[in-house]
């Protein structure tokens, strides 16, 4: 099975933009979540990839991504996606680490999150100096919350 093996961090400063490697834009839909199992269609710049991602097991969780035509990703986001989220993701590396680092737009603006993969659990990680409170297995910060409180407070907002 394919394996993602991540941390997330809420970044504190803006430090990070000092060794900015490149930069994708990318667009996020979930066509569909239940009980922490999503799948989800991303466009990244002009490519597209539908993936499934299942259970949290501390850091680890299974992850299955296929590319898929840029028109099918077009249309499903359009047809069967609620809020499809937006963000530009910057790559740094740091100590021989590729961080991630998602700066929201849209529904999600002013959230900024830093991303770092791993090969093992047991990997160790440097921390830099940008990377605040660990986020990881915090459901406040999963997409999917974050959404429906971003709602919530623009639904009290018209209210």
């Amino acid at each position: 099975m394919a394996m993602e093996i991540e941390r997330k961090f809420l970044v504190v400063n803006d430090q990070w933009k000092r060794s900015i490697a490149g930069s994708v834009h990318i667009r996020d839909g979930l066509v569909a979540y239940e009980n922490g199992k999503k799948v989800r269609i991303r466009i990244t710049d002009d490519r597209a990839t539908l993936t499934l991602k299942g259970y949290h097991a501390g850091l680890a969780r299974g992850e299955f991504e296929y590319p898929i035509p840029l028109c099918d990703a077009e249309n499903i986001m359009r047809t069967m996606c609620g809020h499809v989220l937006a963000k530009r993701r910057y790559l740094i590396f740091f100590e021989a680490m590729k961080w991630e680092i998602d700066v929201y737009e849209g529904l999600l603006a002013g959230v900024v999150l830093a991303e770092v993969e791993m090969a093992a659990v047991t990997q160790h990680v440097a921390i830099p100096d940008w990377a605040g409170q660990e986020v990881t297995g915090d459901p406040e910060y999963r997409k999917v919350n974050m959404v429906a409180q971003r709602v919530a407070m623009l639904d009290a907002a018209k209210a």
